[in-house]
Order: C-alpha cells, then structure tokens, then sequence
C-alpha cells in the first residue's frame, strides 16, 4: 500500500516542477459519456486517439479505461501506449488526477486534491464525482508513489506554475465561492505555498470566455519557461474576450515572478469564436443533473491549451483561419521541441481540450 503522507511536501523539500521539465510520461483518462461526448463518445475517443498518439512521440502514454471501455480503449489505441483499468466519472485528467511534485534527491510523490466537479452541488458540471476523487489516489498506487491528500477543492487546470516558485491562476476559480468558501485568497495561497513550494502567486481576472470550468488558467495562460507566458488573446474590441485579455495582460505587466523577473507575455490570437451546432448538440445525450449541450453555445476554443512533452508540443487545432499563425507562434516559442497539431473540436465539445485531458508525470531530478 502507498503511504499517505501527514507531512506537507514543502516540510519534505519537494516542489511542483514546470510542465516544460522533463516528464517520466503522460497519464490521460478514456471519454465514453454519452451526456457530454456526442455519439456515444467515439469521435472525441478517436481525438483523444491522436493525442496520445502525438504525445507518445517523445515520452509514455497511459490511458485509464472504465471496465466497460477497457477492451474497445485498448484496440483503439497502438500497443506502445499502457492501458490500465480506471474507473472514473468523466475523462479530465488534468483537473481530477494528481499533482505530481519532485525533490532533488530523484524522488517523485503525488499530491491529491479534493474534486468536486467544477463546483459540486452549485454550478458544478455533473453527479456524482465520486469516481473522479478516487483518480488521484489510485495513479499514486499504480506508479507506487507516497501521497499527500490536500485540504482544498483545486483542479489541475486551475494552475500553472514555472517551476522556481512562481504559480499563476485566476481569481474566477480559485475565489469562486463553489470551491472553497472557507478560505481567504491568502489562506489559498498559503495552502499553495505548502503542497506545491508556491512562493509568488500572480493572480488574473477572468478566464476564457464561456469557460465552464470558472475560468481556469490553462485556457487563458501559461508558463513556457521561467519569465516567458503565453496568453489567449484578441484584437477584436467588441469581443467580451478582449477586455479580459487585455485586463490579464496588464496584470501579467505589472507583475513579477518569485524571482524578480518581468514576465515576457507572448500572445495567441484565439479561433474563431467556434459555436456549438444544432446537429452536434442533437448528438449528445440529455441527462438530468448534467449541464447540457445547447445549440449556439459559445465554445471555449484557445491554442494556449496545448501540452508540453519531452520532445514535442501537442496543440489543438480546429480547422480555423488562425490555426497556422497559432503553430507557427508556439513552434518559435519552443524551438527545442517539434510542435504537433492535433485535430481538437471533438474535445472542445466536452467542455475542454488537450492540456485539459493530460496530466504530466515528472521524471525524477538528482541534484
């Protein structure tokens, strides 16, 4: 049995590393919902196909597969990518699996937060989530690493960090009153501090427009090293989207890191915007208890939800005019890396997109 740790990892000397440092793999979860993938969820099984297939290009893939989906996920995907049975709610790894964090004497741990859907009971996006809860612990398990359990609601998708103490978010989530109403922005960011090494949190405003997530950093912005961010942006002035942006980017401006570093902002126009088709909502089930799918829905499309993997960049694309500019920008951004596009309206469907489906697994670091 892994041992659930009463130690904070600060106490213990680990911290979160940056996204764009080297990874021992990638974990992702298998869709099969009916009430949010449309068609019984085979063409956003056949994106997530391609995701995994993108990333497994410079580092292992594992895929958790419900007992129902386990055979029909393991003949869709390549044999070089590892399929474990994983039970689950819905397939956003990066907000319900762990946060793993790392020391300098080649240990990995995994730190569980509590999930509750995107706000539980009030606003949250389905129920149960009880499956979903058990994700984190459960990897733990299977890569036989010591947890710790936080004390706090926190998605994965809510945060990203630099790796050097510097931690961004948006006050739309992590303030969001269906979280974690007990808590102050300082006792959040206390808990930070403790279970990620957080020294310097740089709060934004909003989200992406329409984020049903409440607004969740890695659709609006994200570290590509240390001092340099990406940031969703537009030019267009009668866009709700622009004064959020623009308000982010003033923040990000006026801001420093842990380190003292001015942040080099680089900006990614956005798609679109991409609306949701009557003949794409007619395709999802509809279920009490979970929020629907509606014709003319605004869809929260961004290419800052792209993932970084040892060796590459898996960004989404959409079949929009700004697709190219968008690759051609991040492939500047990561110059060591061969950036990927992957095909993502399917994903952008249930709600999110690449980097909300994966969850990086850091290799161990020696000093």
């Amino acid at each position: 049995m892994v041992r659930t740790l009463a130690t904070t990892p600060r106490t213990d000397g680990f911290r979160m590393p940056g996204e764009f440092e080297p990874h021992a793999g990638t974990w992702m979860l298998w869709p099969e919902r009916p009430d949010n993938w449309r068609l019984g969820a085979k063409p956003a099984q056949h994106a997530f196909v391609a995701v995994a297939e993108a990333i497994a290009r410079g580092e292992p893939v594992s895929v958790g597969a419900s007992p129902r989906q386990f055979a029909n996920a393991r003949a869709m995907l390549p044999p070089s990518i590892r399929v474990v049975e994983l039970s689950n709610n819905d397939s956003w790894m990066r907000d319900c699996g762990p946060t793993f964090v790392v020391n300098g004497r080649g240990d990995v741990r995994a730190v569980d937060w509590i999930f509750n859907a995107w706000g539980g009971l009030d606003g949250g996006l389905y129920f149960p989530w009880d499956q979903d809860d058990l994700v984190a612990s459960k990897v733990a398990e299977i890569e036989r690493v010591e947890r710790y359990r936080a004390p706090i609601v926190l998605e994965g998708g809510s945060i990203h960090v630099d790796g050097e103490g510097t931690l961004l978010t948006t006050e739309e989530c992590l303030l969001n009153p269906n979280r974690n109403p007990g808590l102050s922005r300082a006792g959040i960011e206390q808990v930070l501090g403790d279970y990620l090494s957080i020294e310097k949190t740089v709060w934004l405003g909003l989200g992406v427009v329409d984020d049903e997530t409440s607004g969740h950093i890695d659709n609006l912005c994200c570290f590509v090293r240390p001092g340099v961010v990406a940031l969703t942006w537009t030019d267009d002035k009668s866009d709700p989207q622009y004064d959020i942006s623009r308000d982010a980017f003033e923040r990000l401006s006026a801001a420093t890191d842990a380190r003292g570093r001015r942040f080099d902002i680089h900006k990614l126009h956005q798609p679109g915007p991409l609306y949701l088709t009557e003949e794409e909502s007619r395709g999802v089930d509809a279920v009490e208890g979970t929020q629907p799918r509606l014709a003319d829905a605004r869809l929260a499309a961004s290419y800052v939800n792209f993932y970084i993997a040892n060796g590459v960049v898996a960004v989404p694309v959409f079949g929009d005019p700004r697709d190219g500019e968008a690759i051609e920008r991040i492939a500047g951004l990561f110059p060591g890396r061969t950036v990927v596009p992957v095909p993502a309206r399917e994903i952008l469907l249930g709600g999110g997109n690449i980097h909300c489906i994966t969850q990086q697994q850091p290799a161990p670091r020696s000093a």
